[in-house]
């Protein structure tokens, strides 16, 4: 939604071949090796005078204060001003602001470049894009009275977002990626209007629009606002709350002196409330997980409510076909809990699919591989090159069932529907010995022990 300079540029040009004349350029270019008639002169005691020359029209003195102009933008500057105070009301007026505009920013004057920015929301209120270069302008310039109006243009980007409809969207987009979209504008507007607020020294509004910005979709820099703002106000577990937050959504790349300061700041904050650092860690270890679920689009609660094994319907991992549990009943069910980010579970997938093999044959024995990645679609190009020996079916809350909370975890259901043996976990050297006992022990008829 930002205006980029680039995107202003070769306006001057688009003047040009939209002011030109035809006519003119037809008489104005002589084919080579022409020469004109001469002049004629009046034949002594006649009575008529010669032709006083036509004046030029104003699309053509536009065109010559660009022609003259050429690539000199200070020029370019200078004539399309001087065409403007001849012809104020001119009605390619927002045209050449723009080229002004476009001009201005080459020349880095900033100050004249927003004053024909602002010319052209005057013109065109609804044009997003200039009215976003205005406001950054006018942020720049920092005075009170520029400040003001950005803000007010800031209200008036964010009416004109909260105001579009899914018939407004391109054809290429579905209306979830324009929701998306929508909502990405509405936070960054928000905060874009907190942050001049701030420079204004209005905080409660900056909090107020800052705390909406977050709302709509969490970001390190309304976190960050809120923490300062919080900070300023002696309110330090606030400030320690919205650091974390800050430090947790910030991007974690080398060389990041943003996410550093954030550090900073956090540790600064939660020495002052708690004399240390003791438990800071902690602290963001359980922020980092709070926002992640909370900016992770809400995930369907699959077999909400079920308590039984038996009574699950899984989702089967390669083509999401139904997979219920109800058939397993009076089976023993081997059930390897595992995901793709999870380095051991790569390790154990092959020693689980030689017990499994062990198996086989074995009616009463069933085993299966199952998923429990929160993005879905990691598994399906994992798979394709992993070839599991086993069935892959996502865990759909049979997870939650068992409390599995680490990977991998191996439990073995008994023919009850009961945890007969669990591992959470594996011994490499020891693992698939212990698991092929735990399933013999499992089934009817063990054979008696050793």
């Amino acid at each position: 939604m930002v205006l980029h300079r680039s995107s202003l540029g070769a306006i001057s040009v688009l003047l040009l071949a939209a002011f030109s004349s035809p006519a003119r350029a037809q008489t104005d270019v002589q084919p080579q090796g022409s020469q004109q008639p001469p002049a004629q002169t009046p034949k002594s005691g006649s009575s008529k005078s010669p032709q006083m020359a036509k004046p030029p029209s104003p699309e053509e003195e536009l065109q010559m204060a660009l022609s003259d102009a050429g690539n000199d933008r200070a020029s370019l500057v200078r004539n399309l001003e001087d065409y403007l105070k001849k012809y104020p009301a001119s009605p390619q007026r927002s045209q050449i602001y723009r080229a002004l505009v476009e001009a201005s920013l080459q020349l880095k004057d900033s100050a004249r470049a927003a004053d024909y920015a602002e010319r052209i929301v005057s013109l065109n209120p609804e044009d997003v894009s200039i009215t976003i270069l205005a406001i950054q302008l006018l942020e720049q310039q920092g005075d009170e009275a520029g400040l003001r109006r950005a803000v007010s243009y800031s209200g008036r980007v964010l009416t004109m977002v909260e105001g579009t409809s899914p018939s407004e969207k391109s054809p290429r987009i579905s209306t979830e990626e324009w929701a998306q979209q929508k909502k990405r504008d509405r936070m960054s507007v928000l905060a874009l209007r907190g942050r001049l607020e701030l420079k204004l020294k209005d905080t409660s509004a900056a909090q107020q629009d800052f705390t909406a910005s977050y709302a709509i979709l969490p970001s390190a820099n309304a976190a960050e606002q809120l923490g300062e703002i919080a900070e300023l106000n002696k309110d330090l577990n606030t400030a320690i709350q919205q650091y974390a937050r800050a430090f947790a959504l910030s991007e974690s790349v080398n060389g990041n002196t943003g996410r550093r300061d954030i550090r900073r700041k956090l540790g600064n904050v939660w020495r002052l409330a708690h004399g240390s650092e003791n438990g800071l860690g902690e602290y963001l270890l359980q922020t980092f997980d709070d926002v992640a679920k909370s900016a992770a689009p809400a995930a369907v609660r699959r077999n909400a409510g079920i308590h039984e094994f038996s009574d699950f319907v899984l989702r089967k991992a390669l083509d999401g076909t139904p997979y219920p549990l109800k058939d397993t009943k009076g089976k023993v069910v081997v059930v390897n809990f595992w995901a793709t980010w999870c380095g051991p579970c790569h390790a154990l997938e092959p020693l689980f699919a030689r017990v499994a093999a062990e198996f086989q044959a074995t009616a009463g024995a069933l085993f299966l591989s199952v998923n429990c990645d929160e993005d879905e679609t990691l598994v399906g190009p994992y798979l394709q090159k992993a070839k599991p020996h086993t069935e892959v079916v996502y865990a759909d809350g049979l997870d939650r069932l068992f409390s599995v909370d680490s990977f991998p975890t191996v439990i073995v259901v008994g023919r009850d529907g009961k945890i007969a043996f669990r591992s959470n976990g594996f011994e490499p050297d020891t693992f698939e010995h212990d698991l092929s006992a735990a399933v013999q022990r499992a089934l009817p008829n063990p054979p008696p022990a050793q």
